[in-house]
């Protein structure tokens, strides 16, 4: 196996025995099958788009498909090896319709498989992300790849939601049939650059997606204690799968908590109404091994991020959706116009022992754009005076890698007239420390989950026009990005198609980044690696 897709990748070069994340040499080659694959049924659907309309379901699965094989989602060979027979099926669909007939021009990616299912392994170990030879090519490549696995994610939350946008489809199949082509450099980092444009429309879809069925979050005091009623953990980002579930256990006795990302569901309107949605248990995700044994109740992971599962509470958790793991229980997808059945997660429940209380208080959160233009006035008006002097970004994804820390210690030792604004899982760094206020505005602005990176750009472009700039980067803003897996490669492309420039990223570079591409991204966009807590502070507050 070879797989450098997040951050935590062996050595920061690439795990080639098993994954830091816990998958196994035969779950990465049936993923990376699962992906070539894919890359066939783009180059079909390419051509079929040409000849005439082209059936949604197509780029809905494929989608779905691409979410998969995100860092912590599937460890479920069986389920895969499910997802390689489906995109062979309609690989083999579009060639029937459209009489399209690519043999042997396109690699073999469009007609190279049999439906033996004993095959895969053979075929997988051929053609995995090594099998481009060239360093450079194969880093664009990637780096494409990876932003279209974000991009699919965020279109399949938004689609769940009966939000959908074909153009977006139509660029994942473009983008994965490009990677099947000898392009040059030039146009291999359009194409890069088109996957930040197309980040940007995606995570706007889902805003909207979100907004639409539950109304604009709301700046909000979460509880983070427990009460004595037995209880259902629910983690991962799917807002639909948290509509049904509070839907399906209001007056049968039992809580509903969230974990990780899931956090800001108690900021949406629509959710306030259940008087047995108790607040957040727990922190980001890596620490869910501990504190899904502490919670005593059944856990459901909508989407990412799942761990490898303990034996301590294998028997009380779920997936559903494009989550799966080995063995462990699966909540099969919502009918037509019905509801998913948390039934059998509801009756568990009612058997099991309260949570354990880890920690009491509140967290503030609910700060997407809609919360903070409302307060435009307010902030300009201290920005004006003096007593905001700079914004520092400090959004994107946790992790386990011990340097994360430097995260908490730029929170805590940023200047007082700074102020801090994030969303994604990495607020966890920083969260819970007590960084105070200017004025009655705090300095810790939490817009949401990583796809409320967007509510951030909003807000700095919004910011740009009031204050009358010409450039985002003229503003009192600076980047200070935490990265983990491959949505966060999403938002990061979003950003740079916005025109940011003078990205901090850590807590290390990608590995699949080659020099040479680096030095582009160097060159037209100043990204940067993190130094340290003090270096970075110092020219951040200077602008740098």
């Amino acid at each position: 196996m070879f797989c450098y897709q997040c951050q935590e990748t062996a050595k920061n070069a690439g795990c080639d025995v098993k994954g830091v994340c816990g998958k196994t040499e035969d779950t990465a080659r049936l993923q990376d099958l699962l992906v070539y694959v894919l890359k066939g049924l783009a180059i079909y659907a390419e051509k079929a788009k040409a000849a005439g309309t082209l059936d949604s379901k197509y780029g809905c699965f494929t989608a779905e498909a691409l979410f998969a094989t995100i860092t912590n989602v599937n460890f479920d060979n069986d389920r895969l090896i499910s997802l390689i027979r489906e995109a062979l099926k309609l690989r083999n669909e579009l060639k029937k319709k459209y009489g399209v007939d690519i043999s042997g021009t396109l690699h073999d990616s469009a007609v190279w498989f049999s439906d033996d299912a004993a095959e895969f392994g053979k075929k997988a170990a051929q053609i995995g992300v090594l099998s481009t030879e060239n360093e450079d090519v194969r880093s664009l490549r990637q780096l494409l790849i990876y932003g279209v696995k974000g991009i699919a994610a965020y279109m399949d939350h938004a689609a769940v939601l009966g939000c959908v946008d074909e153009k977006i489809y139509d660029f994942l199949m473009e983008a994965l049939a490009s990677t099947t082509k000898d392009l040059t450099v030039d146009e291999m980092v359009a194409m890069v650059m088109r996957a930040g444009e197309c980040a940007v429309s995606v995570m706007a879809l889902l805003d909207k997606a979100n907004t639409s069925a539950y109304g604009n979050p709301e700046i909000s005091r979460v509880n983070i204690g427990v009460r004595g009623n037995p209880g259902i953990l629910i983690s991962g980002h799917d807002m639909k799968d948290m509509e049904e579930l509070l839907k399906q256990t209001e007056g049968t006795g039992v809580d509903i908590y969230t974990h990780g990302e899931m956090l800001p569901a108690n900021t949406y309107p629509a959710f306030k109404k259940y008087s047995h949605f108790v607040g957040n248990y727990g922190n980001a995700w890596w620490k869910q091994g501990e504190e899904f044994e502490s919670f005593n109740g059944p856990i459901l992971m909508t989407t990412n991020c799942i761990i490898p599962v303990k034996d301590s509470y294998r028997g009380r958790i779920f997936t559903t959706g494009m989550a799966g793991y080995p063995g462990v229980k699966h909540i099969p997808s919502r009918p037509e116009g019905g509801a998913k059945d948390f039934s059998s997660i509801i009756a568990l429940a009612k058997k099991c022992v309260s949570p354990v209380e880890i920690e009491t208080g509140e967290l503030v959160t609910g700060f997407g754009h809609n919360q903070v233009l409302a307060l435009a006035d307010k902030v300009v008006a201290a920005v004006k005076s003096g007593a905001i002097k700079r914004f520092v970004v400090m959004a994107g994804c946790d992790g386990r890698h011990k340097t994360r820390s430097y995260y908490t210690d730029v929170a805590r030792e940023l200047p007082q007239d700074t102020v801090i604004l994030t969303a994604g899982c990495a607020k966890y760094r920083y969260n819970k420390l007590d960084l105070g206020d200017i004025g009655g505005i705090p300095r810790l602005l939490d817009a949401g989950q990583c796809n409320d990176c967007y509510s951030l750009a909003v807000i700095a472009l919004k910011l740009k026009d009031v204050f009358g700039l010409k450039d985002i980067n003229d503003l009192p803003i600076s980047y200070d990005i935490a990265w983990y897996e491959q949505k966060a490669v999403a938002v990061l492309l979003a950003l740079l198609f916005l025109g940011v420039k003078g990205i901090r990223l850590g807590p290390t570079l990608p590995a699949f980044v080659s020099p040479n591409v680096l030095k582009v991204l160097v060159e037209n966009f100043n990204i940067k690696p993190i130094v340290d807590v003090k270096t970075d502070i110092e020219a951040m507050i200077k602008g740098q």
